[in-house]
């Protein structure tokens, strides 16, 4: 099985006061998480305000993410979008910065059928030989990739994995009953990674790790070691967390949140501004109640 690790963080990319991608920063965030539990990142997710990033930032932040990690941990880039032309371009030149996987999110704004959601993927995995996981986000993208289309995918070689934010645990068992077991199903979502892991899911690709990424690492592996009241408990306690960092879109409120606790990261790009106040300061106090993991910067 591909050893990718069974958390990894969807990494905020920094910027700088003119903002302008921070790499230097964004090398020390990615060597902070995977300090503070995490097995790998997720370079130019929706977290990482992919939308804002043009194609030369991301092949940049690909690359020298990588090569400040090594192989202390995985690094896979958000390649996919909208478009398939440009996302097949922009997987094959993720390929040569040395990157282990990719990350392709479900066409939004087209509304594709779930033959074109196959096509789609089915035509940017066969023009590269990186591992590809898919990202199905129906909050954010509208369509949802169905089970019986993620069960069909799942079947092409290098189609690994699947991100799944759909928030309907009815649809990862489906998915869960149907694929093979060498197919890694995360969750998309904090407040669902212990439900979903519970019905049988690899991980998570996790947004409040970067604040408790040893914590949410113990729910985890508590889970796989079958002590699932111990996992339980891990996850009510960090729930007011999650919640607090979906307070707005994200990720406005992790950025914040690591601004806050000292870790720069910037204010994020238009059309995404920082919190007002009042949201602002119910994810200052919601932080007050735990123990930060991540090394500041």
């Amino acid at each position: 099985m591909l050893k990718l690790g069974r958390l990894l963080t969807a990494m905020v990319t920094p910027f700088d006061e003119f903002g302008n991608v921070d790499y230097e920063q964004a090398k020390r965030l990615a060597l902070a998480l995977l300090a503070s539990g995490s097995d790998g990142v997720v370079v130019s997710g929706t977290t990482g305000e992919s939308p804002t990033l043009d194609s030369e930032e991301k092949l940049r932040l690909f690359a020298e993410v990588k090569s400040a990690i090594g192989d202390r941990g995985s690094v896979v880039a958000g390649t996919g979008s909208y478009n398939t032309r440009e996302s097949s371009k922009l997987t094959k030149e993720a390929e040569r910065t040395g990157v282990d996987a990719v990350l392709l999110v479900v066409p939004y704004y087209n509304k594709p059928t779930q033959e074109g959601l196959f096509q789609h993927f089915a035509s940017i995995a066969s023009g590269t030989n990186l591992p590809c996981i898919l990202y199905n986000v129906p909050a954010r993208t509208i369509t949802s990739l169905s089970p019986d289309t993620v069960i069909r995918l799942s079947q092409i070689d290098n189609i690994i994995g699947l991100k799944e934010a759909s928030g309907n645990m009815e649809q990862v068992a489906k998915i869960l009953d149907g694929i093979d077991k060498e197919f890694l199903l995360y969750s998309g979502n904090d407040s669902d990674t212990f439900p979903i892991m519970t019905l049988g899911g690899y991980g998570v690709i996790s947004v409040a790790s970067h604040l408790v990424g040893d914590q949410i690492k113990e729910m985890v592996e508590k889970v796989v070691a079958g002590e699932v009241a111990q996992g339980a408990a891990i996850h009510c306690h960090l729930l007011p967390l999650v919640n607090a960092l979906f307070i707005v879109s994200n990720p406005i409120p992790v950025k914040h949140a690591l601004n806050h606790v000292g870790f720069a990261v910037g204010k994020p790009r238009l059309p995404l501004t920082p919190p007002d106040e009042k949201s602002a300061a119910a994810i200052e106090a919601v932080l007050k109640n735990y123990k930060i993991a991540l090394a500041t910067a």
